[in-house]
């Protein structure tokens, strides 16, 4: 709340601001698109890096009664979660690239560069025996969710926060799991079944699993494919496009993906803010 009352004190900073820092400019009043043109190293990454911040404290978003507030609020709470997965897959993603590389000029990979090949095939579910099929299907695994969907899934998801799930369990996305006390037991669950809704130990856990599951259910594959296609024709990979690919997401099927597409054209200008807010960094 102080940060949003400060944020709305230097509003005149922000438009100064705007005209001399490029990012603003360059990201404007569209959902984040994003680029993988970064630096390359030979060091492998860690297939499961641990998150340098653990958040176990959900907010009590309800509390906070004007509705721009508290969806800044609960974007700035969620973004640097979003921020770090979204690292990490890139930094994946490099390196898969650079060993389809190898491999096509048929250069041998080390035994460094084949185990961890291995655990990042097991870590995305990818059975294929060959290499190049193998090195191919994480290359549409292993890559990015833009930022706003996540953002506007968990709201969708989760009532900005507000629901049991989100407070008790720090499940944002409506996750299940079949697992005897894994999570928490739905009270409209249908007699017979046997899912809870998972229990994540920190708002990061709930993130990474979310984003994995995007990137490697089969009822995703159509996400997956949406997001390739517009890598091969360089077009930048924005929320909109790829929630034709959630159509498994909800029993609601396409009335959903409406759903979707309007809260990110409302929500649009204010996930704007909340990145800004967090880039002051108070």
């Amino acid at each position: 709340m102080i940060k949003i009352r400060v944020f709305q004190c230097l509003a005149w900073f922000v438009v100064v601001a705007a005209l001399a820092v490029p990012f603003y400019v360059e990201r404007g009043l569209k959902d984040r698109a994003v680029s993988y043109e970064l630096e390359i190293s030979d060091r492998l990454p860690p297939v499961q890096p641990r998150h340098p911040r653990q958040t176990t404290e959900v907010p009590d978003f309800s509390a906070i009664h004007d509705v721009n507030t508290r969806k800044i609020e609960f974007f700035s709470y969620l973004l640097p979660a979003i921020d770090y997965e979204n690292s990490v897959l890139l930094e994946q993603r490099r390196h898969v690239s650079r060993l389809l590389e190898k491999h096509r000029q048929r250069q041998s990979l080390t035994g460094a560069e084949q185990r961890w090949l291995n655990d990042m095939a097991r870590y995305y579910r990818v059975t294929h025996r060959q290499r190049e099929e193998k090195l191919l299907t994480l290359m549409r695994r292993v890559d990015v969710i833009p930022d706003t969907l996540v953002l506007i899934q968990a709201a969708n998801e989760s009532g900005w926060g507000t629901s049991r799930f989100a407070l008790d369990a720090r499940n944002f996305f409506g996750q299940w799991c079949w697992n005897e006390g894994c999570g928490i037991v739905p009270a409209a669950r249908p007699e017979g079944a046997v899912h809870e809704v998972q229990y994540f130990e920190s708002v990061e856990a709930s993130v990474r699993a979310y984003i994995r599951n995007l990137n490697t259910h089969p009822a995703y594959y159509d996400l997956r494919s949406i997001r390739a296609d517009l890598r091969r024709q360089g077009i930048p990979i924005t929320a909109q496009p790829l929630t034709l690919g959630l159509l498994s997401y909800s029993e609601r099927g396409e009335d959903y993906i409406a759903e979707l597409n309007q809260m990110i054209r409302v929500n649009r200008a204010i996930i704007q803010d909340a990145r800004m807010l967090e880039s002051l960094d108070f």
